[in-house]
This record gives structure tokens, C-alpha cells and sequence, in this order.
């Protein structure tokens, strides 16, 4: 299972992946779900992916092959663009292998997340679904989410404003978010990739690896914990009564 998160602020994005793709009892494999692609000063795509890892490597390496002859995200036009190119691969990887693997009791499962900026244009951030069409965050919704997103979720619905959420906030809610869902799934676990980008700033310069027992990782487990204790006992006390007047 995978657990991998958007979030879009009027500043910039915040983009945040787990590494687990199969746990059991007797085996965990790790592997990363998070992929840049950069020409410095021109464009900057992320892209978060959840699903069989198969399907996943096989649409990553046809964006690849277009990337390094200068087509695909390297020409689109605006990133809705480049969310359908994403989309093209995914039918045409469809196309090659849905039927074998159906054939086979196995789902043609994929979902991506792109988030970025091409230069002169909004930065932005798209989810891209097994079809092949993208759904665009907005400041109305601005987060999305794929993979095992139940447990993060109610922390990003109460705490994240488009329009008020600092990058530094964000980067803090995505971790918070990710962090639950490991806490409460044990097919989502660490190293928890992240990366904060600014508006305008067209490269990557802000990206850290949280291996599982990084320091401020625990740190920032260990003080949410307190907070929300504390913030439990700060509530008011629950009334109760048995006598009803009729």
C-alpha cells in the first residue's frame, strides 16, 4: 500500500510520498514513489505515484523517453498539459498489459499525482486517475491525496487553508498527515520523502528523506502527541444528566 499527498498553498506546494510498497509479516520491500523532473529556470514537474509497482515503472519510463527527447512534460505547453500527457501513457502502458494482468485476477492499478510549474504560468497540482484523466486541486480543495488516504485525511480537511497555510505549515501538516496513516497502517511506512517548493522558484530546491527513526521526524511525532492530549484536556467538561424534565 502506498500513502503519497499534494497540497497547494497560494506560495507554492508541498509534495510528500511514503516508501513502502508490500508489507506482511515475513517481508517489507521499499521503494521510491517520488520523481522529478527539472529544467531549472523553465519547468519543474514532481509526480507521486501509488499502484502496482509494474504499471508505475512502465508509464515512469515512457515519461522518461519522452522527457530525454525534448517531448512530452519537456514541451507541454501548461501543466493541465503535462497532466495529460501523464494521462496518455497510462492508456497506452493500459493498452499493452491491462488484459494479461486482468487475465490474471490482477487490477490495473495506478493513480499519480503532479504538481509544478512552467515558467509565466500558476504553479499547480493535478491527480491523474487509472483512465487516464487529471482532476485539478483548487482553492476550494487544496489537497489531494492517493493511496491508503483515510487516516491522513482529517488532519489536512480541519488545518489546511489555501489562501492562509504558510509552505512551512503545509510541509508540517503533510508530515502530521503521513505520519497518522503510518501510525494506523502498517502497509505505509518510512523513509517519508518531501519536497517544498515556491512559487516562481522553477527548480527543486528543498527536499529531505525522513528515514524511520529520524530525529526530527520523532521529534515532530513525539510534540503532536503532547499537543493533542493537551488540547483534549483543554476542552470543556462534558455535562450529564439523568432527569429529563417532560
Amino acid at each position: 500500500m502506498t500513502y503519497c499527498l499534494g497540497i497547494l498553498t497560494q506560495k507554492g506546494l508541498v509534495m510528500a510520498s511514503d516508501s513502502r510498497t508490500n508489507a506482511g509479516y515475513d517481508q517489507v520491500n521499499v521503494h521510491r514513489k517520488m520523481y522529478t523532473f527539472m529544467r531549472p529556470g523553465e519547468r519543474v514537474f514532481v509526480i507521486l505515484a501509488s499502484g502496482n509497482l509494474s504499471i508505475t515503472q512502465s508509464v515512469l519510463a515512457l515519461i522518461q523517453k519522452d522527457w530525454e527527447q525534448g517531448q512530452g512534460l519537456a514541451q507541454a505547453p501548461t501543466l493541465y498539459d503535462a497532466a495529460r500527457e501523464i494521462g496518455a501513457k497510462i492508456r497506452a502502458v493500459s493498452e499493452m498489459d491491462r488484459a494479461a494482468l486482468e487475465n490474471d485476477d490482477f487490477k490495473f492499478n495506478i493513480n499519480i499525482l503532479i504538481g509544478g510549474q512552467i515558467k509565466d504560468a500558476k504553479h499547480g497540482l493535478y491527480l491523474v486517475y487509472p483512465q487516464g484523466n487529471p482532476l485539478s486541486a483548487s482553492e476550494d480543495s487544496p489537497y489531494l491525496q492517493i493511496g491508503e488516504t483515510k487516516y491522513g485525511r482529517p488532519i489536512l480537511d480541519r488545518g489546511v487553508r489555501y489562501d492562509q497555510t504558510t509552505l512551512a505549515e503545509a510541509a508540517k501538516f503533510a508530515l502530521i498527515s503521513l505520519d497518522s496513516t503510518m501510525r494506523s497502517n502498517l502497509t505505509v511506512g518510512p523513509p517519508v520523502d518531501l519536497i517544498v517548493y515556491g512559487e516562481d522558484e522553477l527548480d527543486v530546491l528543498h527536499q529531505k528523506r525522513f528515514l524511520e527513526n529520524d530525529p526530527e521526524l520523532l521529534h515532530i511525532r513525539s510534540q503532536w502527541e503532547r499537543t493533542l492530549r493537551q488540547g483534549i484536556r483543554d476542552l470543556p467538561e462534558l455535562r450529564f444528566w439523568t432527569d429529563y424534565e417532560p
